[in-house]
């Protein structure tokens, strides 16, 4: 089994993939940082091929494809809060809202577009990693989750149209990660979980691999 996860240098994309390379999977991975991708991939262990470059960048999207082969799981982790902290909507720079949907949105599904036809071919998965801001109203997340709201429509739809595929969009919930303390400047956020602690779970979906949807770990 052989499996694409991007931004797997820290957090949760290190987790999942640590997990699923004691599982046996050949891996694929990516992060910006090739320093802290190679210490990741390191870490990892196993058959793991790590390639550092930007998700938004499609001369490294074609490069992870062309890497993996035959692909039977692409992990769509890679993604980016925006501003920290995070501005309140009437005073959120377009700008800055454009990359983040550009890291968030745009990227995976051009990263999907790629993978599908091996994954169409062995009936393969796709995991795009969400949140719960994409579906309540927090005050202050309005561009990151309206961007994961953006996934996971994307996602619906996408395991609509295409119906010999599992397509789950996947929330973590809350985990002690970079991004989260980005999230929550000058906070102790001590009491999250690591990601660690998500990764039982996450080996037992893309094992036991029940219909498409949305997935709480």
């Amino acid at each position: 089994m052989r499996a694409i996860i991007t931004g797997a240098s820290r957090g949760l994309g290190l987790a999942l993939a640590t997990g699923l390379a004691e599982q046996g999977w050949s891996l694929v991975v990516d992060a910006r940082s090739p320093a802290d991708l190679a210490d990741a991939a390191g870490w990892i262990g196993g058959d793991v091929t790590a390639l550092a470059g930007d998700i938004r960048d499609p001369v490294h999207r074609a490069a992870l494809v062309e890497a993996a082969g035959e692909v039977d799981l692409l992990v769509n982790n890679a993604g980016i809060l925006g501003p920290s902290p995070q501005p309140r909507l009437a005073a959120y720079p377009v700008d800055v809202l454009r990359d983040v949907y550009e890291v968030n949105v745009f990227a995976p599904l051009a990263l999907t577009q790629l993978v599908l036809p091996t994954l169409r071919a062995r009936e393969g998965a796709v995991v795009n990693v969400t949140s719960d801001a994409a579906v309540e109203g927090y005050e202050g997340w309005g561009g990151y989750g309206s961007a994961k709201a953006a996934l996971e429509q994307a996602s619906n739809v996408l395991a609509a149209e295409e119906p010999g595929l599992r397509v789950w969009r996947v929330d973590p919930g809350d985990l002690r990660t970079r991004m989260h303390q980005e999230a929550f400047p000058g906070e102790d956020i001590s009491d999250r979980p690591l990601p660690e602690t998500v990764v039982p779970a996450f080996v037992k979906l893309v094992t036991e691999r029940p219909p498409s949807g949305r997935v709480r770990l």
